[in-house]
């Protein structure tokens, strides 16, 4: 394997659930023993939440990697037919800026090498990193970012937290404002300069009430991002950020900051779908998953499944 990947820990071999039961394996049965070189889908793990502390909240979302990955490996591989290789943990460096340069160096070679990227966060800090490495690796007019959350990341800081990822890709240039989604925002918790600045950017806002609006909204927002795709043919590239913050505490209480409204848990899932479904999606996260606020581990079992629904949701090679 790449002496890019030196710095990373491999998963615990307890988290890989066993069966023993040839007529119901499970994905723990599998994935340990699929190869890099031979895989179509790629996990890796940023375990922090040192942007979050920095932004003011809870903390703990350090440890969401491996509590997800111990409910994904639980469920079987029905549906899944790409083979799926699990890099383990990025090592966490001096700072939270190495860290991130370590992310994007290691997230560039896997789509380098022609891999989906699924990244376990951590904090949501992280789509900084991960969307540096899609500038870097298709250029930064080449691809289109969605962040689906209740609040928009684009706060003003000296320094990188879990507020100012999106802040950040845009003032670098590192992805054009047009090519910019904000997807399920909650009105009570986004600042009204941040939404002029980035309405004055062009860039595309959809509220989680607009989507409730009508019936077919969802499906206007997905018809809309196809045609994206459409008009460039393959020069197109897209990475989804799903954070948990957009979902509704009752079906994900585990978060940095939970809300009673937001997303069911069956529309995050389409949307997890929908980005599975594209052929250009290269990238997608999931993040701000808290552990230590989690009941009966409801949030890490909403990730995996829907972890699983993007790897059972994939193209066909070739197609």
């Amino acid at each position: 394997m790449s002496d890019t990947f030196q710095n990373l820990t491999p998963p615990d071999d307890q988290l890989f659930f066993r069966k023993n039961d040839r007529h119901d394996p499970r994905l723990g049965e599998i994935v340990p023993h699929t190869k890099y070189e031979e895989s179509h889908l790629v996990i890796l793990g940023c375990p922090q939440d040192e942007g979050v502390r920095r932004n003011g909240g809870r903390e703990g979302a350090a440890l969401a990697p491996d509590a997800i990955r111990e409910q994904f490996y639980r469920l079987t591989p029905f549906g899944i037919h790409h083979k799926i290789c699990d890099l383990g943990n990025l090592g966490l460096l001096g700072s939270l800026e190495e860290t991130h340069d370590e992310l994007t160096k290691i997230a560039k070679k896997v789509l380098q090498d022609g891999k989906k990227l699924i990244v376990l966060g951590g904090g949501n800090d992280i789509s900084y990193a991960d969307g540096r490495a899609m500038s870097e690796v298709f250029g930064s007019r080449n691809w289109l970012g969605v962040n689906v959350d209740a609040h928009l990341d684009v706060r003003i800081d000296t320094q990188i937290t879990s507020g100012t990822p999106y802040r950040r890709l845009l003032d670098e240039k590192l992805i054009r404002s047009d090519y910019l989604y904000e997807i399920g925002y909650q009105p009570q918790v986004v600042s009204h300069v941040y939404y002029r600045y980035l309405q004055n950017l062009g860039v595309n806002m959809v509220s989680v009430d607009q989507l409730r609006s009508r019936e077919t909204a969802d499906l206007e927002l997905r018809e809309l991002m196809r045609q994206r795709f459409v008009h460039h043919s393959q020069s197109l590239t897209a990475f989804f950020a799903f954070d948990l913050h957009a979902v509704r505490a009752s079906d994900a209480p585990g978060t940095s900051v939970p809300s009673p409204v937001g997303l069911r848990s069956g529309e995050f899932l389409n949307l997890v779908q929908f980005a599975a479904k594209l052929v250009n999606t290269k990238m997608i996260e999931f993040t701000e998953v808290n552990p230590k606020y989690d009941v009966d581990g409801r949030t890490s079992k909403l990730v995996a499944v829907a972890l699983h629904r993007f790897c059972s949701s994939q193209p066909k090679l070739g197609g």
